[in-house]
């Protein structure tokens, strides 16, 4: 042992040191991260905006779910995702509210095993949320570029998918919990998630924004499609307009998911690669706590992009909100839409319908 001292070689047992037994406090203090005693001004406006934003999420996800579950006509692979994103963003909204009743000042009440579950909760919501945007960018360019209304893909392979979203989300979220932090290292640990490795964090930001780079591609390739479609229908008079008006609603959907998503998740993703990184002059805890509320507003923006452009899906809306009122309705707006959407066909014999999805 003296000998290894004398060479500068550093004692295996202390290398190999865990720290599980010790207070968030400890590995607060260690990665440079301040944990207040008292609540500020600051902590309090965090935790009341992000209780709104949890609020909508809620609200709004719940639904999204409840008229895919009420109406038949959203039995479809598309609206199945659509209820499984729907699912994950109020999945975020229940692991964001966890986190504005443990934050603040209660952070360092919290035990290492109820720290991993708060940050495990968050991870695993949304990663399920970009998950579930990215198979949606992949199913409508399947049904656009075969110039259908749905996709010919069956439920079995539609519970498949969501079941593998969930899995990687899932797997994604609780790694740090199965072994990938920095208790057993602690000069690797990160300043905005203290118990977490920086690798950890890298390997996390870059899955994120690869996932974010496919669907912007999957996009522009739609956004380019719908434009070239158009400049040849303008050339020839025989299609419905419904067609045209329906390739118009998707280029403005188009362009609100990308905005949406850029302006939402990009500020998110590029700080936790910063701190993963290392950067030492990068001010990233001045932010991290807006920036993530920032991200969760997404959930809230999702449901009304997806959902509200589309037309029966705002009508199973007011029916659901004005139940009492119109209980003696029985889907009358229905019967009269499918009847129109009968009568509105292109000229490849596919139904055209007034939807953005």
């Amino acid at each position: 042992m003296q000998m290894a001292y004398l060479f500068g070689i550093k004692d295996p047992l202390k290398m190999k040191q865990c720290f599980y037994n010790e207070s968030i406090e400890f590995f607060y203090n260690n990665s440079g991260k301040e944990l207040t005693k008292e609540w500020r001004t600051k902590d309090t406006l965090v935790v009341v905006l992000g209780l709104i934003v949890c609020v909508f999420v809620l609200l709004l996800n719940l639904l999204v779910i409840t008229a895919i579950i009420i109406n038949r006509r959203f039995h479809y692979p598309i609206y199945y995702l659509l209820g499984n994103l729907a699912a994950a963003d109020l999945f975020a909204g229940v692991a964001y509210t966890y986190l504005m009743f443990h934050t603040g000042p209660r952070t360092a009440s919290l035990t290492v095993k109820t720290w991993l579950l708060r940050q495990s909760l968050l991870d695993t919501s949304l990663t399920a949320s970009v998950a579930n945007l990215l198979a949606i960018a992949v199913e409508r360019h399947q049904t656009i570029f075969t110039m259908q209304l749905h996709t010919t893909m069956s439920n079995q392979r539609v519970c498949i998918l969501i079941a593998c979203i969930w899995i990687t989300a899932l797997l994604l979220g609780l790694i740090p919990s199965f072994g990938w932090h920095c208790m057993c290292d602690i000069g690797s640990c990160s300043r905005m998630a203290p118990l977490y490795s920086r690798s950890y964090l890298i390997f996390w930001a870059v899955s994120n924004l690869v996932a974010f780079i496919i669907m912007m591609v999957v996009y522009m390739h739609i956004f380019i499609y719908v434009k070239r479609k158009m400049t040849r229908m303008s050339q020839h008079t025989s299609f419905h307009p419904k067609y045209r008006e329906t390739m118009i609603n998707l280029m403005k959907t188009v362009f609100i998911i990308l905005s949406a998503f850029v302006i939402c998740w990009t500020p998110g993703q590029v700080v936790l690669l910063l701190d993963g990184l290392g950067c030492t002059q990068c001010n990233v805890l001045a932010v991290e706590k807006y920036f993530l509320l920032l991200a969760e507003i997404n959930s809230v923006i999702n449901p009304i992009v997806y959902s509200y452009r589309d037309n029966e899906m705002r009508i199973t809306f007011k029916r659901i909100l004005c139940f009492c009122c119109n209980r003696g309705s029985k889907y009358s707006h229905s019967v009269k839409s499918t009847n129109t959407e009968r009568r509105i066909l292109a000229d490849n014999g596919h139904l055209v319908r007034d939807s953005s999805i």
